[in-house]
């Protein structure tokens, strides 16, 4: 099999290079930190290419911190990304969804200015029917840049506005690292065969808004009355060729957010009368993910501010989550408020 020719195509590690070169915010410990996240991923992404063959679909048996059963895949993802990082010299704590207390980095090994927190494997239980999934991860500088000492919990219980980056890894029909240090997103394709990462799309747009929208609509009858009232204005018959809306739900929140990065739209993990306080994590998922949506010209909410201004009180506090375009993320906001109720008459 001839390899393709990427000679004038630029590597993942190039363009964080060239980024480090021009961001005060980074520096030689970044490169080093999305080095880690690579190999992270190619023995992630390698695992996942064989499930079915290798005793790793299906559960492990026990319970993660927010009482959900853990699959195998999501133990072997967390514990690929902890060696991976302990080592490194980088970090002064990291935070993962399926560990209950901060993960320290070993007493002996060097501690760095970063910290790293993940969701190892979003959307673990599409793992059995070989649908899209994927690794969230968002990076801060430590409160304390010039210690030396192990970080704490102050330094993971920060405003997503304190990232210095953020991404996923997309484990799909092709595997995509997508990234941002607050200069734009960009996103890389995996070559399997020479075993890097190449520029794809870099500082994608977002469009400013799309006749896409993605939920889990089997829920709907424990929405709020105002996001009621947007589903139904949006999947409504008029002259406007915009509407109805086209529906596009996969279950993967990353898979969800990826397409909507893509085409525009919104994604929505509301609140219900069951999950009063939503359902995804703050610190792990719609944090990085909102970032990346901030800095490709869309937004967040959690309904009522925006994702990014708010400071998480605990480890593993949950959120609503309404993200895409922005003027889709206007629309929706309105609709929660009560003020587009009208249009509905």
């Amino acid at each position: 099999m001839s390899i393709p020719n990427n000679s004038r195509r630029k590597s993942l590690e190039e363009f964080a290079s060239q980024e480090i070169a021009t961001n005060n915010n980074l520096d030689s410990s970044f490169l080093s930190i999305i080095k880690n996240l690579v190999s992270s991923s190619q023995a992630i992404s390698r695992e996942i290419s064989r499930a079915g063959l290798n005793d790793i679909i299906g559960f492990a048996g026990n319970t993660n911190v927010h009482g959900e059963e853990v699959k195998k895949l999501d133990l072997f993802a967390n514990e690929v990304i902890i060696e991976s990082m302990n080592n490194s010299g980088d970090l002064c704590i990291m935070g993962s969804e399926e560990n209950e207390e901060p993960i320290l980095i070993p007493e002996n090994n060097k501690k760095g200015k970063y910290v790293l927190v993940f969701d190892p494997l979003d959307g673990s239980s599409n793992i059995d029917v070989n649908v899209t999934i994927g690794t969230i991860w968002g990076l801060y500088k430590r409160l304390d840049e010039d210690s030396v000492e192990d970080g704490n919990i102050h330094d993971l219980l920060q405003s997503g506005a304190q990232q210095v980056a953020a991404g996923y890894i997309l484990f799909g029909p092709s595997t995509m690292f997508v990234y941002s240090t607050g200069n734009g997103v960009n996103i890389f394709t995996y070559e399997p065969e020479i075993r890097e990462f190449f520029l794809h799309t870099e500082n994608i747009k977002i469009p400013k808004k799309s006749s896409f929208y993605s939920v889990n609509e089997g829920n709907a009858s424990r929405f709020s009355d105002g996001l009621k009232d947007y589903l139904s204005f949006v999947k409504r018959e008029a002259e406007d060729e915009n509407y109805p809306y086209k529906a596009r739900y996969i279950g993967s929140a990353v898979a969800d957010f990826h397409r909507t990065l893509i085409y525009g739209g919104i994604f929505m993990y509301p609140m219900d009368k069951k999950n009063p306080n939503g359902k995804l994590r703050l610190i792990y998922e719609a944090n990085p993910l909102a970032m990346l949506a901030k800095q490709a010209g869309g937004a967040s909410s959690d309904g009522l501010q925006e994702i990014l201004s708010i400071t998480p009180d605990t480890l593993h506090r949950r959120v609503p989550l309404f993200i895409g375009s922005e003027l889709n993320i206007v629309e929706v906001k309105e609709f929660i408020s009560g003020e587009h109720s009208s249009q509905l008459k």
